[in-house]
């Protein structure tokens, strides 16, 4: 493809909203309900980031040393590296259905059944989402990789985080300009943090989302960080995983698998399948990020 007749930044990625939209409005995702098709998740929102921003090895401190960068993600799937100003990221946000939602808000102790519904189906979603996008872009010859479907990806014990990976959703759309973290560790965006995420690096450029907070300013949208002034996702949990420390993921884990049988006896079809998400329901930041305090409010701890 010659220069003249690439397109433009803006040009791809609405191409990518469009075809993301597409996919979301069939089939694949579809959140299993017994009774006929029923979408697993809402209306996507979207966010972009350059792979040359310096945030990427800020990572490397907050993550994880080894998590890898836009770059070894992108070297692990083609060679050879493409130039700095031609590589960007693209960040998809899926949140919970507006029932899902209103479900999940109703329910104490043990999760709703919607919610554990699109739990077992976010990931054949999301990969089945990032597989049309990547196939779309092969039609243009836009090299694509997913960090995540990488065989070098993995989750593994973390001295600092408990548990971490090699490649965050979570933390490429903050950098995307999607959103800050909750008490409970979730991206809270502009549709909340009840939501699941996907990214792809992408050898194109794509037209960046500018962050409106600082980079060391990653808790601004939570209101318990930003002025103590909520933790109701720490009364939401049942097993006390969170707290005004954070988050215990050993202990949140613990009780994920504890829900298997609950959910087996409850719904035989979803045999097998786990989650919790009380934390992501009945919070000011459920479905929209809050409102904030005025400056000059006392910061919580």
């Amino acid at each position: 493809m010659s220069p003249s007749s690439a397109p433009s930044a803006s040009q791809v990625a609405q191409w990518l909203e469009d075809e993301a939209r597409l996919f979301l409005a069939g089939p694949g995702n579809d959140n299993g309900n017994p009774a006929g098709f029923e979408r697993a998740f809402g209306d996507p929102i979207f966010g972009y980031a350059w792979a040359a921003d310096p945030i990427w090895e800020s990572f490397k401190k907050s993550v994880d040393p080894d998590c890898l960068t836009p770059f070894a993600a992108f070297e692990r799937a083609f060679s050879p590296s493409p130039a700095a100003e031609n590589l960007f990221v693209l960040v998809f946000v899926l949140p919970q259905t507006g029932q899902t939602s209103r479900d999940q808000s109703r329910a104490s102790g043990w999760p709703a059944e919607r919610w554990i519904r699109s739990r077992r189906a976010h990931q054949k979603t999301i990969d089945g989402l990032t597989k049309r996008l990547q196939d779309f872009l092969l039609t243009k010859r836009i090299q694509a990789v997913a960090p995540d479907l990488l065989p070098a990806w993995q989750t593994r014990p973390s001295p600092s985080f408990q548990i971490s990976s090699l490649w965050s959703h979570r933390h490429a759309g903050f950098a995307a300009g999607l959103g800050t973290f909750g008490l409970c560790d979730g991206l809270i965006t502009r549709v909340g943090k009840a939501h699941r995420m996907g990214s792809l690096v992408i050898n194109h450029p794509l037209p960046v989302t500018l962050r409106d907070y600082r980079d060391d300013d990653f808790r601004r949208d939570c209101l318990w960080f930003n002025s103590g002034s909520c933790g109701l996702c720490v009364k939401r949990c049942p097993v006390g995983a969170l707290s005004s420390s954070g988050h215990d993921k050993e202990k949140c884990s613990g009780f994920l698998n504890r829900t298997k049988d609950y959910i087996a006896a409850n719904w035989p079809d979803l045999a097998g399948a786990y989650g919790c998400g009380l934390c992501q329901s009945r919070v000011p930041c459920a479905v929209r990020a809050p409102k904030l305090p005025k400056a000059g409010s006392v910061a919580g701890g």
